[in-house]
């Protein structure tokens, strides 16, 4: 049985907006959400055990049903059990690159990746809409993953409508080990702070959806116009995360006072990424940003230890297979 290699890149949010409640108990999104090379390595390959293992290096992924890999291989069992009888059980091996809980869809992608090799290996032939409706019952960002690139998202991130491909830019992520933000916190805490703003029927959320796709963002990313980009970056959930979190908004401000294209905070955070015009500018900035974020230790400024940066590139790819053998 042939082993397969699949490439899963993160992703970013150029625009979050809050629209409303959903009667599902989610929110009512509209987003642009942008795919990155930064990438999660996964190899499939069946076992002669009848059973789904998960192995990966990194000591904060979890190997068992609470990983979204992990899920993904679990429903194409349940959904192909005649299929799953015949092949046998499923090896995962995930080379973790995607930081941990960033707000960058690690575990979407990496879930999104187990459904398109498991696909391949199997040789089910299903089109990238029947991977993206088994996606969905994953998770809102699993669907975004499967094809990547630049698109807008609506309903709770699940419903997608592809747009011009935005590859030409550099971005900065900056995210602070010690700090994890709860993404079903930074929601209910929008909740409970903004609700009287949120729109509930059916024809002014889709005039909030239609002023996006019509909106100033979109006619930049279209025009690859890449200073209007940057300036109009947006994201709700800043107003709640940033207040409570004031080492992010330390980050961003820093990013914001070197000069780039924009900066932001992606998903509920803690990320904040930083968009450049080239790699050398954007590994300049990075080290501008890693001295001007320090903290006291022994009566001395340094740069923080538990601030990490990652230089990558906006992709219009999204699950790529790498190889076979």
């Amino acid at each position: 049985m042939q082993s397969y290699s699949l490439i899963a890149p993160g992703k970013i949010n150029l625009y979050l907006e809050i629209i409303g409640d959903r009667p599902d108990g989610f929110h009512e999104l509209v987003m642009i959400l942008q795919s990155i090379e930064l990438a999660d390595h996964i190899n499939i390959k069946a076992n002669d055990i009848q059973a789904i293992t998960l192995h990966c290096h990194h000591p904060q992924v979890p190997k068992d049903e609470t990983n979204l890999a992990y899920r993904a291989a679990q429903l194409m069992c349940q959904t192909f059990p005649e299929v799953y009888a015949n092949y046998g059980g499923i090896d995962i091996t995930i080379t973790k690159n995607i930081p941990v809980a960033a707000g960058l869809a690690g575990g979407s992608t990496d879930a999104a990746a187990v459904l398109v090799g498991i696909d391949l290996m199997w040789g089910l032939g299903l089109t990238q809409p029947e991977l993206q409706e088994l996606g969905a019952k994953l998770g809102s960002d699993v669907p975004f993953c499967i094809a990547g690139g630049t698109a807008i998202a609506t309903g709770r991130g699940e419903t997608l409508d592809p747009i011009k491909d935005l590859d030409n830019l550099w971005v900065i992520l900056a995210k602070y080990r010690n700090i994890s933000v709860s993404t079903p916190w930074a929601y209910q805490a929008y909740r409970q702070n903004y609700s009287n703003k949120y729109v509930s029927d059916p024809e002014n959320i889709e005039i909030r959806r239609e002023l996006v796709n019509s909106g100033a963002l979109v006619n930049a990313i279209t025009n690859q116009n890449s200073r209007e980009i940057g300036k109009l970056l947006y994201n709700d959930l800043e107003k709640v995360v940033l207040p409570k979190y004031p080492l992010v908004a330390q980050v961003k401000s820093a990013f914001a006072s070197a000069g780039v294209l924009g900066t932001m905070m992606s998903g509920s955070g803690p990320t904040v990424f930083a968009l450049c015009e080239s790699e050398s500018q954007a590994k300049t900035i990075a080290r501008e940003v890693r001295s001007a974020t320090t903290q006291r230790l022994s009566f001395a400024e340094t740069a923080d230890p538990n601030l990490d940066f990652w230089v990558t590139k906006l992709s219009s790819s999204g699950i790529q297979l790498q190889g076979r053998d």
